[in-house]
């Protein structure tokens, strides 16, 4: 039985199988977390930041740098590594109790904690954040191209 997913706001556009999310919270940890080392990211991924082994920006300005973010699909990881999903807008409230948010080319990370307030939320970008958030940019103006073209009914 599949667990129900929630989240706001968006819809989702397609749940990942567990073996996708654990390849990703590898992939997250090769791009956030290569200097773990001390960090406990076993227990908790965004250790890597708590730790300060990432630079990161935490509570109310991480939230203000989220919701600068812009990117064509976000991914939504589940600590435990085996849950993630694809939605259509960057989410605010997920039904999951630690969870990341983050493009599909790692551009850069929202991870929200059980310690909201305390310990988190933290963002953090990418090392190449301007060529990466620059691609995420050409894909949302094609995106958008092709949905005026798709209305005016060219193919």
């Amino acid at each position: 039985m599949r667990e129900i997913i929630e989240i706001e706001p968006g819809k989702v556009l397609r749940v990942l199988p567990a073996v996708e999310a654990s390849y990703l919270a590898d992939a997250w940890l090769e791009v956030f977390a290569k200097n773990r080392r001390g960090a406990n990211t076993k227990a908790y991924l965004w250790h890597t930041f708590s730790a300060n082994r990432y630079p990161s920006a935490m509570g109310k300005e991480a939230l203000a740098q989220y919701e600068l973010q812009i990117a064509s699909q976000y991914v939504v990881l589940s600590n435990h590594r085996d849950v993630a999903f694809v939605t259509d807008q960057r989410p605010t409230n997920c039904y999951l109790s630690d969870w990341y948010v983050f493009p599909e080319n790692f551009a850069w990370t929202m991870a929200f904690t059980h310690e909201d307030g305390w310990l988190g939320p933290y963002f953090a970008r990418h090392e190449r954040f301007s060529e990466l958030n620059r691609e995420n940019e050409m894909k949302i103006r094609k995106a958008r191209e092709a949905e005026v073209a798709r209305l005016k009914g060219w193919r």
